[in-house]
C-alpha cells in the first residue's frame, strides 16, 4: 500500500542516518544508485528525502547502507517534497541555482512559453542529470540537463 508523510520530520533524519551510512561506508551516491537500477539523481533525491523508492530499491538501499525495516518503510512512502527551509538557501551551491532562477527564471519563463504555448514543465515526469566537461578556457564545467515533460494548460 502506498502511504504518504505529511510531516518531513521522519524522512529528514532518515536522510541524515542514511548519508552517515554513506560516509562511513565510503560510498558514491552512483554506488548506491547502481543497486537499484534507478538513476542516480532519482536515488539521491529519494534517500534525501524528495521521492518514494519502489519497495525493491528501498530495501536494496536499505541493505547497502544497514538500515532498518522502518527505514524501508520510510524510503517508500511519499514524502513531504522541499528540501530547502527558508526563503533564501545559505547553502553556496543551491543558492547559485536559485540564483540562476533569479537571473534567469523569466528567461526560461519566456522561452518555454513561446516555443511551447501555455503550461508548465513537469517535476513528476522528469529526468536530470549532472555532467562534468572540460573547459576550453581550461578547468572544468557542470553541464547539468532538466528534461521535463510539457504539459499544456487546458482551459475548463
Amino acid at each position: 500500500m502506498v502511504h504518504a508523510l505529511f510531516d518531513p520530520t521522519a524522512r529528514q533524519a532518515l536522510a541524515v542516518t542514511a548519508v552517515e551510512a554513506k560516509i562511513r561506508k565510503d560510498l558514491s551516491w552512483q554506488q548506491i544508485a547502481d543497486v537499484t537500477g534507478l538513476s542516480v539523481a532519482f536515488v539521491t533525491a529519494a534517500v534525501l528525502g524528495q521521492h518514494p523508492l519502489p519497495e525493491d530499491a528501498a530495501r536494496a538501499v536499505a541493505n547497502l547502507l544497514e538500515l532498518d525495516d522502518e527505514a524501508v518503510t520510510l524510503l517508500r512512502a511519499v514524502p513531504t517534497r522541499g528540501s530547502i527551509p527558508g526563503s533564501i538557501p545559505t547553502d553556496p551551491t543551491i543558492y547559485r541555482f536559485h540564483e540562476m532562477l533569479q537571473v534567469y527564471g523569466t528567461t526560461l519563463k519566456a522561452l518555454v512559453h513561446e516555443q511551447f504555448g501555455d503550461g508548465i514543465i513537469s517535476a513528476i515526469n522528469f529526468k536530470l542529470d549532472v555532467k562534468k566537461v572540460a573547459d576550453p578556457d581550461g578547468g572544468e564545467r557542470a553541464v547539468i540537463t532538466l528534461d521535463g515533460k510539457y504539459l499544456p494548460t487546458k482551459p475548463f
